[in-house]
């Protein structure tokens, strides 16, 4: 105790790296509901750890490819909860230089392999938040389902006429304190859904995407609403 501190002691761990890279990696990962409602149990800072049949994590260069992944492979996808989102996230370069990048198809697919067993050191080699940039529905979406509160059992449709219901934005805070997790994952569904389909006129859909950034914000949610 008390002696100092032996910077070879950290020059191997990511955590250090992710900090002390000037010029970070900026990679993408596309995948389903399920998945991101795991990483939002994480503070959207790890991505889950794999499934047995999953032995490798697929990072991605290039947005336009994530997209295509997210578009048409997650949200056609029932076990995908016919939903892809596209994440973005900054990983230490010098962390990253240890994995070989691989070409899949044409060369605008460009991706890392990243085994299993290399998880949790390059979910420490991440810095910052996970992002969500995009996202794409299927016509089989219901959304992630909440298990407590007014939202209760309710889907993605279901929990926007809800919300609608309530009249002041104390009302909507609480709510949104108790089920800021459904919020996140199905806000850009009510987003980019056409109002008919909501069972509302566009006024009325802009009136409650305002009034639920509003309220986020006042319940200090560290991870922000994806509005893009």
């Amino acid at each position: 105790m008390g002696g100092e501190v032996d910077p070879a002691r950290f020059s191997s761990d990511p955590a250090i790296f992710s900090h002390s890279d000037a010029m970070p990696t900026k990679l993408y990962r596309p995948l389903g509901l399920h998945e991101l409602e795991l990483l939002w149990d994480s503070g959207m800072r790890e991505f889950p750890k794999r499934l047995v049949q999953e032995p490798i994590f697929y990072p991605v260069v290039k947005l336009d490819y994530a997209r295509q992944i997210a578009r048409d492979w997650n949200a056609p996808d029932e076990k995908s909860g016919f939903a892809g989102f596209v994440t973005q996230f900054d990983v230490s370069s010098t962390y990253l230089s240890k994995f070989e990048l691989h070409t899949a198809g044409s060369a605008a697919h460009r991706e890392y392999w990243i085994p299993v067993r290399e998880m949790a050191q390059f979910n420490k080699a991440i810095s910052g938040l996970i992002s969500v940039q995009d996202e794409f529905f299927g016509a089989g979406f219901v959304g992630s389902v909440p298990e407590d509160h007014s939202l209760k059992g309710k889907n993605a449709i279901e929990q926007f006429a809800a919300l609608s219901k309530l009249s002041n934005l104390p009302e909507l805070s609480e709510e949104i304190s108790a089920n800021r997790k459904a919020i996140f994952l199905n806000f850009q569904f009510w987003f980019k859904t056409e109002p008919k389909h909501l069972g509302c006129q566009r006024e009325q859909r802009d009136s409650l995407i305002a009034q639920l950034l509003r309220a986020w914000k006042v319940n200090k949610i560290e991870v922000p609403l994806p509005i893009h």
